[in-house]
């Protein structure tokens, strides 16, 4: 068990070492085919299993860790972005590693590479299971069968998402801190850029919405102030299709995989023995329904995903994926056992969320205070 404590600022989890992240929500892409980056439409909350002694299940305060409410078939991705030094991070779902598509492991493998390294991987969408692509993140219960962890191990045991954390050696992340040293101070020695005659200092760049550190995307949220989008009913598209809502979803959720769209997984190109050997810190993330989210919280959960028609029908954006260094990074080789993971459509039937491609003008080019501790448990 990592001993590090994991806190919460916000909706932001701060696993030791640095590492952030964020669960993002965003649209459902299409099961054929292969999409640009769909957008993020907020952070999903999240709150302490253990602040809640008296209404979680059992099962979940063993585990310990957060949770966070998800509706059938909704889609989410990971946000790396506020991670400042470097870390490998493993990402499970269901203990299936997302990058490797092997067991859960509390140690670091690079053959095959069984982790993302951050900050150079500002972002995850989903499993990695083609060359330069990845399958859509999609929440739906456990018990169909449908879930990754169903699909590659044959049993539904864990579900939810899994987070683990190695920082640097001491070795390795004093000579990277004082490159950095180095670097800010000749930074600050130039002085301003430009004089009478010379090139115009550009405007700071503002964050990119999507992911850090990335070329800049519009800023805030994607949905302009006030905007009235049109919701789809919370699980759009549940088996036979009978509205969702009359149905009651198992508390415990996973992740299957939906949609294909273009994003790598790097490779790691630190030296070999570069990374602590023991992890700095891990979490377990609980995915349950909205209503079990009311029942144990007491709070309201988040309003039902945004019709992906009536997004892309209001001109929002898409976003493309560019990275300036793009001839310097690798990316990780497809696994084998993701690849054939099929998409939670198989069982769950028919996608009646209409689709509508964006048009080329909505596709945008892209360039990132912890609170208590929170208890791990035993999984």
């Amino acid at each position: 068990m990592a001993g590090g404590a994991v806190r919460i600022d916000g909706t932001t989890l701060h696993l030791p070492g640095g590492v952030q992240v964020r669960f993002k929500r965003t649209l459902r892409l299409p099961e054929t085919g292969t999409h640009q980056l769909p957008p993020g439409l907020g952070d999903f909350p999240i709150r302490r299993v253990e602040d809640y002694p008296h209404t979680a299940p059992e099962q979940m305060r063993t585990r310990g860790g957060v949770m966070l409410p998800v509706y059938l078939r909704e889609a989410m991705w990971l946000h790396f972005g506020g991670t400042k030094e470097p870390a490998a991070l493993q990402v499970g779902v269901g203990k299936v590693c997302a990058v490797s598509g092997k067991p859960w492991s509390s140690t670091l493998t690079r053959k095959p590479q069984n982790y993302v390294v951050l900050p150079r991987q500002p972002w995850l969408d989903g499993i990695n299971s083609g060359k330069g692509t990845v399958r859509q993140f999609v929440a739906v219960p456990l018990g169909l069968g449908a879930t990754v962890e169903g699909q590659v191990t044959g049993e539904e045991v864990f579900g939810g998402v899994q987070l683990q954390s190695f920082p640097l050696n001491d070795k390795q992340l004093a000579g990277w801190r004082e490159q950095e040293r180095l670097r800010t101070e000749r930074e600050r020695n130039m002085g301003p850029v430009g004089g009478y005659g010379g090139p115009v200092p550009a405007a700071p760049m503002p964050p990119p919405t999507y992911g850090a550190p990335m070329p800049p995307a519009p800023a805030g949220d994607p949905m302009p102030p006030g905007a009235a989008m049109p919701m789809s009913a919370p699980g759009s598209a549940p088996m036979g299709g009978a509205p969702a809502a009359r149905t009651r979803a198992p508390a415990a959720m996973g992740l299957g995989v939906g949609g294909s769209m273009r994003q790598e997984v790097y490779k790691d190109d630190w030296p070999s023995g570069s990374w602590a050997e023991q992890p700095a810190g891990r979490i377990f993330v609980h995915l349950v329904t909205p209503p079990e989210w009311r029942r144990i919280t007491g709070e309201a959960p988040p309003p039902s995903p945004v019709d992906r028609a009536a997004y892309t029908k209001a001109g929002l954006p898409w976003f493309e994926y560019y990275s300036a260094d793009e001839g310097a990074a690798h990316d990780v080789d497809p696994a084998d056992t993701l690849g054939a993971v099929k998409p939670v459509g198989d069982w769950l039937g028919t996608d009646f969320d209409p689709w509508q491609a964006p048009t080329p003008g909505q596709v945008k080019p892209l360039g990132d205070a912890p609170g208590r501790p929170i208890q791990d448990g035993d999984w």
